[in-house]
């Protein structure tokens, strides 16, 4: 209960909780109103910001194969990293609100056609150089380009024209899209120096740390940019991030005093964990989704009927338990949840029926051969015995389902987006249209399922310029069942982001947009003195 409320008390003292609702979550846990209070005031004395020291996170998620370039970041060390040393023009915040970084103010045309970004003046980037509108509208424009293999191609090509003037950018639509803003806090979208078309991979950017050391699948080091624009984040003097994919080895690393902070805390030690001091067990319930991906333009899968064999063939709600430890909720082959605006409560839950999966299975005439379903222990949290609780119950409706183990490293790179048939995951994006772009609209670099719907994109773009939200709810309804009842998704669980924080750091908050504070927890927090 101790940690609870201390929980409770940082929230309320940085303003994520009201006073009475602190009070009425108190007192349903028995506390007296004197200790609450007491616990309220220390808290408020507490969370002010500490300067200096070395903070560190161990993290699953890293690979030798990985590279600076924000373009092609696929995992969560990648993805954490360049949230250090890099800044977009906007971010959601956890209450999921557009919040201004690079760009100081967001404008649209009446019908949503055209977006004006007013750049922030005065940011310099770590080599010395003033960024400019010109370096924003030059990293857009490598997003644009096939080549970049982008995971915002699918975001960045629906913009017909950018322009650059004085510190204002204009960027016009092919059509109207309303969620325009919230699309350009994707986190491959950190501007860069000339847009970074010389040297992707150079690490250079405005954020409040620069790259000391970048040793892929090991360590990558930062140290405090003294230029940093905003004196609000970036406390610490320097910063690391250990890769350390082994669940056993990460957990000692937090118990040990090596590191500060760890990302997915596997669910069968979370009790365990919660009784060791000077550590706090933190989850969040938000978009993020553990999946099963079918290619639909490769055989077997290219045929739906066994795609919806698969999708019968699971047991949803034993994953949840059984592999999250009941920090998540069920999937129904959508990749979204109540957490977005516009959810449609309504489409019916997928239910694991071995009948109705062995008939699809007979209709789809497949020759009995076993499918490969290749999986490695970093895919996500609990994936390899995730796929062994498939197997089993597809083996009940007579669908042959073999698990081939890959290795961790590489897996990003020669697994993900290749194999036809692989386990992966999601963290999910603040709006429908950004989450359905990046991996489902037929154009996008990241369509890992090699879905390919002529009306599927349709309904996709007409929603994005549609204003009035019962339409637009209707057509987002549309989608979600076409690509449940035809798309080469498998969607078992939405995860909870389960982590592992040590009393030390100061600073930290519940953000349902990802891991680690959506990975700023290094560049928020700070160690306390």
């Amino acid at each position: 209960m101790s940690n609870e409320l201390k929980y409770l008390a940082e929230q309320t003292a940085k303003g994520r909780m009201s006073r009475r609702e602190f009070v009425g979550r108190t007192s349903a846990l028995g506390v007296s109103a004197a200790l609450a209070g007491a616990m309220l005031g220390s808290a408020a004395r507490a969370e002010e910001p500490v300067k200096g020291g070395k903070l560190s996170a161990g993290m699953q998620g890293g690979e030798s194969t990985n590279t600076l370039d924000p373009a092609l970041a696929a995992s969560e060390v990648p993805f954490a990293v360049n949230m250090t040393w890099g800044e977009t023009l906007v971010e959601v915040n956890e209450k999921g609100e557009l919040s201004m970084r690079l760009a100081e103010e967001v404008s649209s045309s009446p019908d949503a056609t055209q977006w004006k970004f007013k750049i922030r003046q005065g940011v310099t980037f770590h080599n010395g150089a003033t960024m400019t509108a010109e370096d924003v509208v030059a990293t857009l424009k490598r997003h644009t380009d096939e080549k970049s293999q982008s995971g915002a191609l699918g975001i960045v090509q629906g913009i017909a024209d950018m322009k650059a003037e004085g510190d204002m950018v204009t960027l016009t639509l092919t059509s109207g899209n309303a969620d325009l803003p919230f699309l350009m806090a994707d986190y491959h979208l950190i501007i860069q120096p000339g847009g970074g078309v010389d040297n992707p991979a150079a690490g250079i950017g405005t954020g409040p740390y620069s790259v000391t050391e970048n040793q892929p699948g090991v360590r990558h080091g930062f140290t405090r940019y003294a230029g940093y624009w905003d004196p609000s984040i970036g406390h610490a003097d320097e910063v690391e991030i250990l890769v350390i994919n082994d669940n056993t080895a990460r957990t000692a690393a937090l118990q040990s005093g090596q590191i500060h902070m760890m990302n997915r805390v596997d669910p069968k030690i979370v009790e365990l964990l919660k009784g060791v001091p000077g550590i706090s067990i933190h989850s969040a319930a938000g978009r993020g989704h553990y999946v099963f991906i079918m290619h639909c333009d490769k055989e077997p899968f290219a045929n739906n009927d066994l795609r919806m064999a698969l999708k019968y063939a699971i047991k949803r709600q034993e994953m949840v338990d059984k592999i999250l430890g009941g920090y998540g909720s069920i999937g129904n082959d959508f990749p979204i949840n109540a957490a977005y605006p516009l959810f449609d409560d309504t489409i019916p839950q997928r239910e694991y029926d071995a009948a109705k999966a062995a008939e699809y299975y007979k209709k789809s005439g497949h020759d009995g051969s076993p499918i490969v379903l290749q999986v490695a222990a970093g895919a996500f949290p609990g994936a390899i015995e995730a796929a062994q609780l498939f197997q089993q119950s597809a083996q009940a409706a007579g669908i042959p389902l073999e698990i081939k183990r890959e290795p961790d490293d590489g897996y990003w790179s020669n697994v993900w987006n290749v194999a036809p048939f692989c386990a992966s995951y999601w963290g999910g994006r603040p709006v429908q249209d950004q989450m359905y772009s990046t991996a489902y609209l037929s154009t996008a670099d990241w369509n890992d399922t090699k879905f390919y719907d002529k009306h599927f994109d349709e309904v996709l773009i007409a929603a994005r310029a549609e204003l009035d939200q019962t339409k637009r709810k209707a057509m987002y309804s549309e989608l979600a069942h076409i690509l449940r009842d035809t798309g080469g998704v498998i969607v078992p669980m939405f995860n909870d982001w389960v982590e592992a924080v040590s009393d030390k750091v100061g600073g930290w908050f519940a953000d349902p947009n990802g891991e680690l504070m959506d990975g700023k927890a290094l560049v928020k927090c700070w160690l306390k003195a």
